[in-house]
């Protein structure tokens, strides 16, 4: 399909979003999107009923661009109620301006505040290892009047938070700290003391006798304290480095970790006691605790002291204990209080600031009593729309007015959807969102695509199994927790539910016609060849069976082949050892077929495209050439396969001759000798197919082109001397149907607009596209013919992964 112009304007659709399409009936929420459009035109009244009935699965909808006059007191109530039905997509009518200068910038940046504050919020309950559940039914946009209340009760629980959050910290803070000590002091660090004879000092030997004794008057100093266990080796060698030897230094690991009062992990630490004499040492050493970032603590050198120390740590430590429980079990009433308002709050503030985003697209009446919006709408919702605007303007006094005005730019694509037809519109659109009106593909590649897939995956039991895995899905789709999953792989599964659905239930299909389940063959029928029969007539001894362990069944012999198998191939395939070249020519020759057929199928959609736009000289010069140049050589190709399949028996199959050798040497203009033609006069029917192919490029390169720059010569000609008209005020005022005015690319304007009016027309960017469009074609069914064989590839890569896969279990089982 060939691609126009698209808006990607506002539109209320969170859970589903097409760029440049407009907002769907099943569609919540979302933000309003800055456009930029042209310059605004003169209102004028029109009827409100659609033209004709248009727009289906098949085709876009018909869409019209509706001028809103909105009185300033129901402005807000009015567009949010538009954004509640989902029926329109606004255009920004002050593009020029600054976003810093529109009317609503304020409540605007109001609202982002609210975010801010919302996000924070937010984030705190998932800290405190929460969930916010989504608010239960639809909440509309909540008024203005409402915005003070709710900005209000979000600061006073925001600092609620911050207050009880940062108390919480403290405590925690203190609390560790005291634990450390409690450590430092538990962990049975003793001050040492002097040997009375060093000859017999060992390891546990206390260096200094106790105080009391003869050395009371040698002063020993101590810094206890803990240490990141990381930190201790380093740290005890830079001590001993720093201070010469001058000290006694124990590290001893915590026996319980301590929770970390940042992260709440349980971590553990490094006590350690240093006894050192000097002032110049422990200032030495204190230097060096503090640049580690090491806790240190008193340590009272009396062992009762240190004891009656400890019970006071306990005891203080109990009771931060108790202050700190007080504290999360209010801190959890304020976090259920969030998880409570915060998520009807964010719905409606994020309702509230799309709503003032589409009131800035509107400009002021001269007056100041009304705001003037230009917006697309399908035609068929026009009734709706008018039947909204005055239900929701009727409280102001004065009632909004709708108007449809005519319009030259491209309207928007709208395609409606549904759960079912959602995921296949989602793959056309992944490649590109077609122009206004154009043939939609998506109904058929509810065939094509799980179909394509089925080639490449055909077995019964692998797709069987993800037929019962996407039906589980489907008969779940309204449970409530199947809905609300946040789990990102779960999502995109099932959002395709239906599309895996068709694909496993086509993949049982494919895999019955390749007779595989599990990459096990399946006699349902009985089958087609007759081993007896061979036997019989052959005169097979046992001499010749020990000398052949391969045995050949000749299909010429009578009895031997009683017919082809009812459906799909033959499960005596699977037991031949040449059953992989059978399955390789049958796959690569289906492959091609369904390419060609598929590439077909798309040219001929192209004329339904061009009868619609009443362009039926593209039928002649475009259309016409594309089939010519497709079939003429890979339509040929098609034809030659089945000519071959339906003309050559069992009897002169040895003798049948090479497509792929015809096909060379179709394009070489030459023959093999070995390689005999499959009808009289093949060569001089492919060389003449080969020609006209060829001759077909230039028709698809000009054709177009010069046809509409002689019928702009022609128009140029009969046109009126003297007319000053603006053509583009002609052509609005006069054209029959407002809604079709030239859209798209200048060779598509050249085509559309109706006799009394003409679009722009540029001959080098016409010759452009229709260059692009004749390069992309040509090389194109080259390309995708070849693209095709991976139908081809990936089902053998399946099928012989499947074997293996099959082999090795059984091989493990026995």
């Amino acid at each position: 399909m060939k691609m126009g112009q698209t808006y990607p304007a506002p539109a209320w659709d969170l859970p589903h979003r097409h760029g440049g399409r407009l907002p769907r009936q099943d569609c919540s929420l979302s933000a309003f999107r800055n456009t930029t459009v042209p310059s605004t035109l003169t209102p004028r009244s029109m009827d409100l009923r659609p033209c004709r009935t248009m727009g289906s699965m098949f085709r876009s909808e018909e869409v019209a661009l509706v001028q809103l006059f909105l009185p300033t007191a129901a402005a807000y109530t009015c567009v949010s109620q538009l954004g509640e039905l989902g029926l329109v997509e606004f255009r920004d009518l002050n593009a020029s301006v600054s976003a810093f200068q529109r009317r609503f910038v304020m409540d605007v940046r109001r609202c982002e505040e609210l975010e801010k504050t919302f996000t924070f919020l937010q984030e705190e309950v998932w800290r405190a290892g929460l969930a916010l559940s989504p608010p239960e039914g639809a909440l509309p946009a909540p008024p203005p009047r409402d915005l003070l209340r709710i900005q209000e009760e979000t600061d006073r629980l925001a600092q609620e938070l911050r207050d009880v959050r940062g108390n919480q910290q403290t405590l925690r803070a203190q609390l560790h700290q005291l634990q450390l000590h409690e450590a430092v002091l538990g962990q049975g660090h003793c001050p040492p003391l002097v040997a009375t004879d060093t000859d017999r000092s060992s390891e546990r030997t206390p260096l200094l006798q106790d105080p009391r004794g003869p050395h009371q008057d040698l002063r020993v100093n101590f810094v206890a304290g803990a240490v990141e266990p990381h930190k201790a080796a380093a740290l005890e060698r830079l001590l001993w480095r720093a201070c010469r030897g001058f000290l006694i230094a124990s590290f001893r690991e915590t026996e319980q970790p301590l929770q970390d009062p940042v992260t709440g992990e349980p971590a553990t630490w490094m006590t350690f006691l240093i006894s050192y004499w000097g002032e110049q040492i422990g200032q030495k050493i204190l230097k060096i605790t503090n640049c580690f970032h090491c806790h240190v603590f008193p340590f009272e050198e009396q062992e009762e002291a240190r004891h009656a120390a400890l019970q006071q740590l306990q005891q203080q430590s109990h009771e931060l204990l108790e202050v700190l429980g007080e504290t999360e079990r209010f801190l959890s009433q304020v976090l259920g209080r969030v998880q409570r308002l915060l998520p009807p709050w964010q719905v409606q503030i994020h309702k509230m600031k799309a709503v003032y985003l589409a009131l800035n697209q509107c400009s002021v009446s001269a007056t100041h009593k009304c705001l003037i919006a230009e917006a697309w709408c399908a035609a068929r919702d026009l009734p709706t729309l008018q039947q909204a605007l005055q239900d929701s303007s009727s409280e102001a006094g004065v009632s909004a007015v709708v108007h449809r005005i005519p319009c030259r730019d491209m309207p928007p694509t709208l395609v409606r959807t549904n759960r079912f037809t959602a995921s296949f519109q989602g793959i056309v659109d992944a490649y590109g969102v077609g122009r206004y009106q154009e043939v939609n593909p998506a109904p058929y590649t509810i065939v094509t695509f799980p179909f394509l897939f089925a080639v490449m995956f055909g077995d019964v039991g692998h797709g069987l199994l993800m037929f019962l895995f996407a039906l589980a899905m489907v008969l779940a789709e309204n449970r409530p927790a199947v809905k609300t999953a946040q789990n990102e792989i779960w999502r995109t599964f099932f959002g395709g539910r239906y599309l895996l659905l068709l694909m496993g239930l086509f993949s049982v299909y494919t895999g019955f016609i390749y007779n595989e389940c599990f990459s096990r063959a399946t006699v349902i029928f009985r089958s087609g060849w007759n081993v007896s029969a061979m036997v019989d007539q052959s005169g097979w001894s046992d001499e010749f069976l020990a000398q052949h362990p391969l045995l050949t069944l000749d299909p010429n012999v009578s009895g031997v082949f009683r017919g082809p198998y009812p459906f799909g191939i033959d499960p005596v395939w699977s037991l031949a050892v040449n059953h992989l070249s059978f399955l390789n020519s049958f796959k690569m020759k289906m492959s091609v077929i369904l390419g060609v057929t598929h590439m077909a199928f798309g040219v001929v959609l192209g004329v339904f495209n061009h009868l619609h736009f009443r362009q039926p000289y593209r039928l002649l010069l475009e259309t016409l050439p594309e089939l010519v140049f497709l079939l003429g050589l890979f339509g040929y190709l098609v034809f030659l396969v089945f000519y071959k399949w339906l003309c050559y028996t069992s009897a002169s199959a040895a003798s049948a001759p090479s497509i792929l050798i015809h096909f060379i040497n179709m394009f070489l203009f030459s023959r093999s000798p070995t390689n005999r033609p499959l009808f009289t006069g093949q060569e001089m029917v492919q060389s003449a197919l080969v020609v006209l192919a060829l001759a077909m490029v230039p028709v698809l390169l000009l054709g177009t082109p010069l046809f509409l720059f002689r019928q702009h010569r022609r128009r140029s000609r009969k046109r009126p001397t003297g007319r000053q008209l603006d053509e583009d005020q002609t052509g609005l005022l006069d054209a029959s149907n407002p809604s079709e005015a030239a859209w798209g690319s200048d060779e598509e304007k050249a085509g559309c607009p109706g006799p009394e009016e003409e679009a722009e027309f540029v001959p080098s960017e016409v010759v452009m596209h229709q260059a692009i469009h004749t390069i992309e074609f040509c090389l194109g069914c080259i390309s995708n013919t070849a693209s095709y064989l991976r139908l081809w590839a990936l089902s053998l890569a399946h099928a012989r992964w499947s074997s293996r896969t099959s082999s090795t279990q059984a091989l493990a089982t026995s």
